[in-house]
């Protein structure tokens, strides 16, 4: 068993009847959507908060543009401790609006991510606030990996693969490091962006951690320039593969996702279901990089909360 003992819950492990059929071998689709923050994120923040904030704290602050602002408001509202927001403004009304109902107080600053983490920095320092990182911190990492500590505890055999996206590489980084804690070290993880929030990507292919120019994906919440350092470091192991799918792409696979599971996510999120929709996993088995027949597949459906029918409406107009 893991020793986070977090604000999260242990998530529902189910089965996809129609992704197991498309894919012919079992997929087990682990939702992380029902987090009561809306996504994995609470798992690593919830254990940070509680690591290094607790309710002494004058408050925390975090950069986010969605779901690492929920975590930590959620996280802060439990301890009953004031928690500061830096969006950028590419968040969706919704977003800000699911925060201010938390009751953290919320800043909007810059165009980007790195431009509203760039505030919340200085505000920690000249507030002294607990500083919440979205993505890079080890307390993030240890948090996160209690999701595969409940999947060792559920599955009948270790996976073939797990499929999870990547941002800043928060989520892969806990990953990592649950699958080394259980036993599982060697298993593939496919890490998936979109084209035009692919700093993983850029950095697998180059070698070195690479700063993206800008985030021209639609897919907001993957939206890191450059992801950490530690995750760059974990890309070079031998069973990690790095696929981008196209915003069009993740939005088909959002679309067949709410037909078929009745489960509602973001675009973000949807690039890892895109793995099995857009015959991602197919063709790494076809070329001999994933195992055939693979065994048990496991999607991390990381969530988030940046969706209503309005935010559906406006990707089927930009994702081309």
């Amino acid at each position: 068993m893991s020793d986070v003992q977090g604000f999260h819950i242990n998530s529902p492990l189910i089965e996809s009847i129609g992704m197991s059929k498309r894919l012919g071998s079992p997929v087990y689709l682990k939702m992380e959507s029902s987090q009561p923050s809306g996504s994995f994120k609470i798992r690593g923040i919830g254990h940070l908060i509680q690591q290094v904030a607790g309710s002494k704290s004058n408050g925390v602050i975090c950069s986010s543009g969605g779901n690492a602002g929920l975590a930590t408001a959620y996280a802060a509202r439990k301890l009953n401790i004031p928690a500061t927001i830096i969006v950028p403004s590419s968040s969706p009304k919704l977003v800000l609006e699911k925060l201010q109902d938390h009751g953290a107080s919320v800043r909007v600053v810059g165009k980007v991510w790195d431009e509203a983490n760039a505030e919340a920095v200085r505000l920690a320092e000249s507030e002294n606030l607990t500083l919440v990182p979205p993505f890079d911190h080890p307390l993030l990492w240890k948090g996160h990996s209690s999701l595969v500590h409940e999947l060792k505890a559920v599955l009948p055999c270790e996976p073939g693969a797990v499929v999870l996206c990547v941002g800043g590489g928060g989520l892969f980084c806990g990953v990592v490091q649950g699958l080394d804690e259980v036993g599982w070290g060697h298993v593939p993880i496919l890490c998936m962006e979109t084209v035009g929030a692919d700093c993983f990507n850029a950095a697998v292919k180059a070698g070195r951690l690479v700063t993206l120019p800008d985030i021209t994906s639609e897919a907001k919440c993957l939206g890191a320039k450059t992801a950490c350092s530690q995750a760059f470091e974990y890309s070079k192991r031998p069973n990690v593969i790095s696929e981008l799918v196209t915003d069009r792409q993740a939005l088909q696979a959002l679309e067949l996702f709410l037909d078929e599971e009745r489960v509602f996510v973001e675009l973000a999120c949807a690039a890892s279901l895109a793995a099995v929709y857009n015959g991602v996993i197919q063709r790494l088995q076809d070329e001999g990089r994933l195992r055939k027949p693979l065994g048990p597949l496991v999607v991390i459906v990381c969530g988030g909360s940046s969706i209503n029918l309005a935010q559906l409406q406006h990707l089927r107009t930009v994702c081309k």
